[in-house]
C-alpha cells in the first residue's frame, strides 16, 4: 500500500522550473504542503499562486543559494514552526557547465558544479536531516543522473559531481539506518528541461541538438518517479532508480530517428 502523503511538508530546491517545478506540481496534487526553494524568487511566486489557485496548495516559497553554507543553515534554522518540520527532502538543485576537456575546462565552470551538485547538496541534506533524525522520520530523495553511474566525454567534473551525488547517497543510508530517516536517489538519462541551455551558457540551438531526433524525459517523469519512491510503505526504501528514455541505454548510446 501507497504511503499517503497528504498534509506532509516537502522542501524542493531548485524548485523553480524543469524537474523541480514538476516536482512541486506533483506533489501540491497529492495534497502536501509545499516549501519551495530557488534563486528566482519571481518563477517562485508565480507558481505558488498557481498552485494555490489549483490544488488550493499550503505554499511558502523562498529565495535560497544552496552553495552558500550560512545562507542555507540561517534560511532552515530560520523556517516558522509551522514549517520546519520536513517529512520529504527533494534535493533538486543542480546544474552541468561546460563539455570540454580537463586540460582546456573552465575551472569556474567546475568550481559550480562543486558548489552546486556536491556542496550545496550536502549543505541542504546535513540542516534538514537534523531534524529527521530527531522526530525518527523523514525521507530525502536526491535527483542524481546517468552520469552518477558512467562517465562521457566532455563529462568529467560534472560525472564526478554525480558520482559523488550517488556515493553520499549509499553513505547516508548506512548513516541514517535504523533511525527511521530514508534515502532515495533518481537518476535520469536525458531530461529536456532548461539543463542543456545551462550547460552551454545559453546557446539555445546547442541544447536543441542534444534531444534531436529523439523523445527525452519529461520533468514529469522524473517527478513521477519522486513521488513513486516517496510513497513506499515505511518498510521498503528505493534505493537508487535509474531513470532513462526509451531511445537511450547508456549515457551516450542514444537511437536518434534520421
Amino acid at each position: 500500500m501507497s504511503l499517503d502523503l497528504k498534509g506532509r511538508t516537502v522542501l524542493v530546491t531548485g524548485a523553480s522550473s524543469g524537474i523541480g517545478a514538476a516536482c512541486a506540481e506533483v506533489f501540491a496534487d497529492a495534497g502536501c504542503r509545499l516549501v519551495l526553494a530557488a534563486r528566482r524568487l519571481d518563477r517562485l511566486e508565480v507558481m505558488a499562486q498557481r498552485l494555490r489557485r489549483e490544488h488550493d496548495s499550503e505554499v511558502l516559497v523562498g529565495t535560497l543559494d544552496v552553495r552558500d553554507r550560512l545562507a542555507v543553515d540561517a534560511w532552515v534554522e530560520g523556517l516558522d514552526p509551522a514549517w520546519s518540520d520536513i517529512d520529504v527532502l527533494v534535493n533538486n538543485a543542480g546544474l552541468a557547465r561546460g563539455l570540454s576537456t580537463i586540460h582546456e575546462g573552465d575551472i569556474n565552470d567546475w568550481e559550480e558544479m562543486i558548489d552546486t551538485n556536491v556542496k550545496g547538496l550536502l549543505w541542504v541534506t546535513r540542516a534538514v536531516l537534523r531534524g529527521m533524525v530527531a522526530r525518527g522520520s523523514g525521507h530525502v530523495v536526491n535527483i542524481g543522473s546517468i552520469a552518477g553511474h558512467e562517465t562521457y566525454p566532455g563529462g568529467n567534473v560534472y560525472c564526478a559531481s554525480k558520482h559523488a551525488v550517488t556515493a553520499i547517497g549509499r553513505a547516508l543510508n548506512i548513516d541514517v539506518l535504523g533511525t527511521g530517516v530514508r534515502v532515495s536517489s533518481v537518476d535520469p538519462g536525458l531530461v529536456k528541461t532548461e539543463f542543456s541551455e545551462v550547460r552551454f551558457h545559453g546557446d539555445r540551438r546547442r541544447a536543441d541538438a542534444v534531444y534531436y531526433g529523439l523523445e527525452p524525459l519529461s520533468g514529469r517523469d522524473v517527478a513521477d518517479a519522486v513521488f513513486f519512491c516517496a510513497t513506499r510503505p515505511p518498510h521498503a526504501n528505493v534505493r537508487e532508480m535509474i531513470l532513462m528514455p526509451s531511445a537511450q541505454a547508456a549515457a551516450v548510446h542514444l537511437h536518434r530517428k534520421s
